[in-house]
């Protein structure tokens, strides 16, 4: 019976009419997600400071903002392995529905929410609960986005489709950064701090609709139905994935640390650097941003598909590495004082980033077993943003703080990167594993390609 499901689930992958809507559908999902998400590090860069922290040090009013920024990162944990246990035992499509809603609730929430000189300290907790909402519904719906597409596309296209899930970040970001662009464009200083900023937030809920329209309309992974078929679903996923999967999940975390630290460099560390400590202006920052995400769009599905045809683990080995290389030349240019140069380090900073993230999430999926994958794409993710991406804002202000010198923060990418090179060196090459298979790793499970 096995035999006849796994040969049913290869089959299906060969239908490419049904990949490119299956595909289109988890980036225009994560694209939502991801706008919600970076909206915030945005808003928390450029006003949430003097919005919701007027009364205290500039500098101090910042490191807050940041850490309610990173406080979604523990929710997100929370919510991988919350929906990692009901991903793996319901399903991954309604978790993607139910993720996405909560997602955009939130979102469109923090665009009501009064102001400090309105409601005083219960502003800012207001603030904090919601972020933390929205970090519990990401940690569930990258994974069961990125597990749409691995386990649906076909075996020599793996990288590439689950690369197309990752754009979703830039695009994300790139949205995120025009509408506050948009707003703070047209608005004076005042108007933009009173009501303006709220409308990048009031704004998703258009994005929300369109990503549940999308997605009420895809069909469930026949790696989860070979699971349901054969009756091996685990009771608690969790347990189970810790129990069978404990140095992959650790190890996984650690490799994808670089990505996070380095993208957060970019969108919110690298804007509030830019803005308050070498005086450009806020407008010049996003579009340095923007211009950064457009190559990531570009970039990152080339780099998906070239890990096809070399391997995950050449692809990000190189990501990671130039992302070390740039650390200090990244710093040296944006404090040239020209904004030519500034393009120059984020144009080429993204473009390292993008070799590391393109092929990673579909290398963290092949870590796993279907059986558990849900829980440990997830939680191994998570893991990454919580020791990269949370830190990150907060790391960098405090150690300009201490220093006065940008060379601390060249030596804290540099020092992510090789905590990732180490990991990824300890974790096995994933490309021609079985995806289908339930107990074991596909990397443990040789295919039929790989074999002859």
């Amino acid at each position: 019976m096995s035999e006849v499901i796994a040969s049913a689930a290869a089959q299906s992958r060969l239908d490419r009419k049904k990949m490119r809507k299956i595909s289109t559908a988890s980036v225009i999902g994560t694209t939502v997600e991801w706008y919600d998400l970076f909206l915030f590090g945005t808003a928390s860069a450029l006003v949430f400071n003097r919005i919701f922290f007027p009364e205290l040090d500039g500098a101090i009013g910042t490191l807050l903002s940041f850490l309610t920024f990173a406080s979604a990162y523990l929710a997100r944990m929370v919510g991988a392995i919350l929906f990692g246990h009901f991903g793996d035992r319901l399903g991954r499509k309604s978790m993607l529905l139910i993720s996405l809603i909560t997602m955009g609730v939130a979102t469109f929430a923090i665009g009501l929410i009064p102001d400090f000189n309105s409601i005083g300290v219960l502003a800012p907790l207001l603030l904090l609960f919601l972020r933390l909402v929205q970090g519990l519904a990401l940690g569930g719906e990258w994974g069961g986005a990125v597990l749409m597409t691995v386990e649906h596309a076909p075996e020599n296209k793996r990288g590439f489709y689950g690369s197309m899930v990752q754009i979703g970040v830039p695009i994300g970001t790139l949205l995120a950064n025009v509408a506050f662009l948009i707003v703070a464009s047209n608005l004076s200083d005042e108007d933009l701090l009173s009501w303006g900023w709220r409308v990048p937030f009031l704004l998703s809920a258009v994005l929300v609709a369109v990503g549940i329209y999308i997605r009420l309309n895809i069909e469930e992974t026949s790696s989860f139905k070979m699971v349901r078929e054969t009756g091996a679903k685990a009771k608690l996923p969790f347990v189970f994935l810790m129990k069978k999967y404990w140095k992959q999940v650790i190890l996984g975390g650690v490799a994808t640390l670089s990505t996070g630290s380095t993208f957060t460099l970019l969108v919110a560390s690298g804007v509030n650097y830019g803005t308050t400590e070498l005086g450009y202006s806020s407008d010049m920052m996003l579009w340095v941003v923007m211009f950064a995400c457009v190559i990531a769009f570009i970039s990152i599905p080339y780099f998906g598909r070239l890990s096809d045809r070399v391997g995950r683990k050449p692809i990000i080995y190189a990501g990671v590495a130039a992302e070390a290389l740039l650390a200090f030349p990244f710093f040296w240019m944006l404090n040239s004082g020209s904004e030519v140069m500034v393009f120059v380090a984020y144009g080429l900073m993204m473009l390292a980033f993008s070799a590391n993230y393109g092929p990673i999430a579909t290398f963290l999926a092949e870590l796993f077993g279907s059986k558990v994958r849900y829980s440990g794409l997830s939680v191994s993710y998570m893991l990454s943003g919580l020791l990269g991406s949370a830190a990150t804002p907060a790391i960098t202000v405090a150690l300009l703080a201490a220093t006065g010198q940008s060379s601390s923060i060249a030596w804290y990418i540099m020092a992510a990167a090789g905590a990732s090179l180490i990991a990824l060196y300890l974790l096995t090459e994933t490309r021609h594993g079985d995806i289908d298979a339930v107990e074991e790793a596909p990397s443990s499970v040789v295919s039929e390609t790989a074999a002859r």
